[in-house]
Order: structure tokens, then C-alpha cells, then sequence
């Protein structure tokens, strides 16, 4: 089964910036077009960010966060980051990391954006 961790999560003032890490078992993160989602409370979970299989920079999913955050891949560690700037308290949520199509969803990360 495959195990998708991610990190990096934390508490940051608005403004600030996060880079979300998401690590995996085997070479699904390579492999595979990868998507950052998120999901606050109470609303349905969210794609964010997207990236291709075979290449390293990808695209933002939604125009909430168009110009903010930069999603990335780094094939010899075979991880996929997130790297997420001028944070604002709508981004507060937690984070998660997925193949697409999606496979089995790990714990996510949580990032909560102070006023």
C-alpha cells in the first residue's frame, strides 16, 4: 500500500511562507502527476497545485493561490514540495499530497495562517 507523508505544516503570521514536503514509499511521487490539496473546516477538499510525471515545476489549480504558491518535484529524493508564499488566514487548512488519480490519503499537515 503506498504511504504518502507530508510535513512542513505549522503556525505563521500573514504574509509569511511554508514549504510542504510530501515524501512517499517507492516511486509513485516520480512517477505519477502529483496534486497538493487542502480542505478547511467544514468546506469539501481542494486541488491547489498540480505536476506532471517527468518534469520538475508544475501548476496552480486554483485561482485563490495563483502567484503564491509553486509547486515542485525533486526526482532523486522523490519528493514533491509546495512551496507556499504571502500566506493568508483563507489558507488556513489541512494540507495533503496525492497521486491523480488518487490513491490512499496520508495524515496531511496542518497550516494555520494567523491575522
Amino acid at each position: 500500500q503506498v504511504q504518502l507523508v507530508e510535513s512542513g505544516g505549522g503556525l505563521v503570521q500573514a504574509g509569511g511562507s511554508l514549504r510542504l514536503s510530501c515524501a512517499a514509499s517507492g516511486s509513485i511521487v516520480n512517477d505519477n502527476r502529483m496534486g497538493w490539496y487542502r480542505q478547511a473546516p467544514g468546506k469539501k477538499r481542494e486541488l491547489v497545485a498540480f505536476i506532471n510525471s517527468g518534469v520538475s515545476t508544475g501548476y496552480t489549480a486554483s485561482d485563490s493561490v495563483k502567484g503564491r504558491f509553486i509547486i515542485s518535484r525533486d526526482n532523486a529524493k522523490n519528493t514533491v514540495y509546495l512551496q507556499m508564499n504571502n500566506l493568508k488566514p483563507e489558507d488556513t487548512a489541512v494540507y495533503y499530497c496525492n497521486s491523480i488519480p488518487n490513491n490512499s490519503w496520508g495524515q496531511g499537515t496542518q497550516v494555520t495562517v494567523s491575522s
